[in-house]
């Protein structure tokens, strides 16, 4: 059952969802569900996953981030018609899009809009459970400093965990504001890591096209493909 709906940008939304079945909802950091909407007669093609954007928190309740786009059956029945109260089916949690048993390197998360969710959720277990960990770095792309989703909660999380550090970057801010990093997640990357290659693990999550260009340049870098992981939307 969905328990409450926030609005997080223009187009994006915020949905918190209370499995009453269980009185915990056990997954792990990255991870997704897959919610069955009425949208087509054929059960495989009403199926839409979303990475889960909380941390497990022994509740039966989780949260997910949504945007909203166009001429997608999925996400205009979700902000059309689901609402407080909505009664939704899912199955999950699933995926192996999640933190190594050891973070034994530096960690590279690169994530262009809702992909922010899995990162939310990974950071948060660091931190409620001080986690053990190297450098990590949070690079987040979007066109507008309005659709930055998360802003001050992961800017205010660079004084709770130790050795982590948030790069938003804009790539069509007017220019007038002059306090933003601006252009594409790679250029920040690359940036870290030309003078001084280490050991690093690279997750992705996003569009296609921002994988892809990211998988092309880290293996440029002198990367590994063992060395990235990735979870793509779309």
């Amino acid at each position: 059952m969905v328990i409450k709906i926030t609005e997080e940008s223009s187009s994006t939304r915020r949905y918190w969802i209370q499995i009453p079945e269980l009185d915990t909802f056990s997954f792990i950091p990255g991870q997704f569900v897959t919610l069955d909407l009425p949208i087509h007669e054929k059960k495989n093609k009403r199926w839409r996953s979303y990475s889960i954007a909380s941390a497990p928190d022994e509740s039966n309740i989780i949260e997910l981030v949504i945007v909203l786009l166009e001429g997608g059956a999925g996400t205009t029945y979700i902000f059309n018609e689901v609402r407080e109260g909505s009664e939704l089916l899912l199955r999950g949690p699933q995926g192996v899009f999640v933190l190594p048993h050891t973070i034994d390197r530096d960690i590279f998360f690169i994530c262009t809009g809702t992909g922010v969710a899995p990162f939310r959720s990974m950071l948060y277990h660091i931190n409620q459970h001080q986690i053990a960990h190297k450098n990590i770095y949070l690079l987040f792309g979007t066109r507008l400093v309005k659709d930055c989703l998360y802003y001050n909660e992961l800017k205010d999380l660079e004084k709770e965990i130790e050795g982590y550090f948030y790069f938003p970057t804009f790539s069509r801010e007017p220019e007038e504001n002059t306090l933003i990093r601006r252009g594409y997640v790679h250029a920040v990357y690359e940036e870290l890591l030309t003078n001084e290659k280490r050991p690093a693990y690279f997750y992705l999550c996003g569009w296609k096209n921002m994988i892809d260009e990211a998988k092309k340049r880290i293996l440029d870098l002198g990367y590994d493909k063992k060395d990235i992981h990735l979870e793509l939307y779309g």
